[in-house]
């Protein structure tokens, strides 16, 4: 009897949450790697690629030493749905890779211009002529980490102002805050511990 409940506890409880976890993570960091890829960070996509695909195989060979039981199948099936979730919503918290920030105003956007500038960030801005008169379009590539910032700004001074975000996979040259890192080896604090972004 005793071993029967060991038996039954490990096959009904403990190997399905492990299912449902392994599947959950295999899942959430399938999903970055494939944000990365978008944005053209290799490394870490190899990298969680591999662990990826390697807790994967753990999972499926489960699966197929219990193909009897439908059981299983479903754990496996809600791991993948949770996994793409909570994927999605690691990745909205990483602050990984840079956006192009694209502002469409019929007001005046001297002042949201003129504090973009102060803080450091490049914006371009162009005359251009809209369905309903003339609008002003401002553009500008950020790091992601200063979008939720970017956009506050953007409600303040023109709350009623017309914005898209897309991402950007590669950028050249540009002209971008100064972080912490780069304003503390601009201090005279050694530079192997604060690596530096070319900009311009």
């Amino acid at each position: 009897m005793e071993q029967w409940l060991e038996i039954w506890w490990f096959a009904y409880i403990v190997l399905p949450i492990l299912i449902f976890s392994a599947r959950i993570l295999d899942v959430s960091l399938g999903t970055i790697r494939i944000l990365f890829i978008a944005r053209g960070i290799q490394t870490l996509a190899a990298v969680l690629g591999f662990f990826e695909v390697f807790i994967w195989l753990i999972v499926i060979s489960s699966i197929f030493k219990n193909l009897s039981s439908p059981f299983y199948y479903i754990f496996y099936a809600g791991g993948f749905a949770a996994g793409s979730y909570v994927g999605i919503t690691i990745e909205r918290h990483l602050y990984v890779g840079k956006v192009a920030l694209r502002v469409i105003t019929r007001t005046s956007a001297d002042d949201l211009l003129a504090y973009f500038r102060k803080k450091g960030f490049g914006i371009t801005s162009v005359d251009a002529m809209g369905s309903q008169g003339p609008v002003k379009i401002l553009y500008s590539i950020i790091e992601r980490r200063d979008l939720k910032h970017a956009v506050e700004e953007v409600h303040r001074f023109n709350p009623k102002a017309f914005y898209s975000i897309e991402d950007v996979k590669k950028v050249s040259e540009g002209t971008f805050p100064l972080s912490s890192n780069r304003r503390s080896a601009k201090r005279g604090l050694p530079l192997r511990f604060f690596p530096l972004r070319k900009g311009k």
